[in-house]
């Protein structure tokens, strides 16, 4: 299955808490929130580019599967990270003491990110 394509962003659930557990100000987290991302991934094999836009915030990430990496959080902040895959519809990852599960099912995309007991899940849809 490939995940190439565009999404946009559909619904979110637990983003006010997991955004507060990550240490952003309430003030960024009310702009984000109403942001629609679009979520650009281009998978090539084992190679991923994702672009994810929100509002004038554009996050560019490029990896291959099990190979270290760097990647930029929401945050801004840059760290190492190896992303696995599991199946054909599943990419998981640790970095920094997130745990992150991108699972694709149809035109669906599920972003789940787990900070410490809180999980913000992102549901996008292919556009």
């Amino acid at each position: 299955m490939s995940f190439t394509g565009k999404y946009q962003l559909q619904s979110l659930e637990n983003f006010e808490p997991f955004m507060k557990a990550l240490g952003l100000p309430d003030e960024q987290i009310q702009k984000a929130k109403d942001l629609k991302s679009i979520t650009e991934i281009v998978q090539d094999g084992k190679h991923f580019k994702v672009t994810m836009t929100a509002g004038s915030k554009v996050i560019h990430n490029e990896f291959t599967i099990g190979q270290e990496c760097d990647m930029e959080l929401i945050t801004g902040e840059k760290v190492k990270a190896v992303i696995q895959m599991e199946g054909d519809n599943k990419l998981v990852g640790t970095m920094k003491g997130l745990r992150f599960v991108t699972e694709l099912n149809g035109d669906i995309i599920t972003h789940a990110t787990t900070t410490g007991d809180i999980t913000c899940k992102r549901i996008s849809k292919r556009i």
